[in-house]
């Protein structure tokens, strides 16, 4: 049968010629190979130790002779400030999480949050930590907690 002097075909369904059906078929090859490729290269990277950009703000947790407890981040420039007290929960009108009480009342509290540190580990102590200041409108003092020390 002779499709070359076929009227064309009407409707929703068309069929595809040879030619045509090849070339999907190489799209969708080409396509779950990049997505197995793709899946693959994001297990290892993340499963990997170091991980991408991780170098400065690599998570420890080390003692001393005291027993005290440095937990957080070494990088130092990033968490340049810092601020002693005890640890408590709650922040102040949705800013910050914690808030570590220091001498001088309720003006002189820093209130913190962290994207290193579970906070909630050290609540009731008396901690030393380092962080980021970060723009408040309610807070005194709102941080972004990076390193703590539990004195």
């Amino acid at each position: 049968m002779d499709t070359k002097n076929q009227p064309p075909e009407s409707g929703v369904m068309h069929s595809f010629s040879g030619e045509k059906k090849a070339k999907a078929s190489k799209a969708i090859v080409v396509f779950v190979i990049a997505m197995v490729l793709g899946a693959g290269t994001g297990y290892l990277v993340s499963n990997s130790g170091s991980g991408l950009g991780s170098s400065k703000s690599e998570i420890s947790a080390t003692g001393d002779s005291k027993g005290q407890k440095v937990f957080g981040s070494d990088d130092a420039e990033t968490f340049s400030d810092e601020a002693e007290g005890v640890l408590r929960k709650g922040g102040i009108e949705g800013e910050g999480q914690y808030h570590l009480e220091r001498p001088g009342g309720e003006s002189q509290n820093v209130y913190m949050t962290s994207s290193l540190v579970d906070l909630s580990l050290f609540i009731g102590k008396r901690i030393k930590v380092w962080g980021q200041t970060q723009q408040a409108q309610t807070a005194g003092w709102l941080m972004d907690v990076g390193r703590v020390e539990v004195l």
